[in-house]
């Protein structure tokens, strides 16, 4: 099962993540089989940047995000259609 979650970067005390695509059952920062963006969480504002026609495809093929992405996902949405079109799919 594929799986959208984040992979820890960045040294001690300064995380950064990295928004990929990898088997469920691969530990945490193991091999990933597309990177699709990152998220730097110590920035004023917190910033997300995901490519989100990536981001469609991988969640048609079947890719499951995990609840941490998916309440990213939420919060920074952009207001444009196309890029809430994936999201919507995932409050269902």
């Amino acid at each position: 099962m594929l799986v959208i979650r984040m992979t820890r970067a960045g040294s001690k005390k300064r995380p950064t993540y990295r928004v990929v695509v990898t088997e469920a059952r691969t530990p945490r920062d193991s091999r990933v089989l597309e990177a699709l963006g990152y998220y730097f969480p110590k920035t004023q504002p917190a910033t997300l940047k995901v490519d989100r026609d990536r981001l469609s495809h991988w969640l048609s093929v079947g890719a499951q995000p995990s609840s941490t992405v998916k309440t990213l996902l939420k919060k920074f949405q952009e207001p444009a259609a196309d890029a809430i079109a994936p999201v919507a799919a995932l409050s269902q």
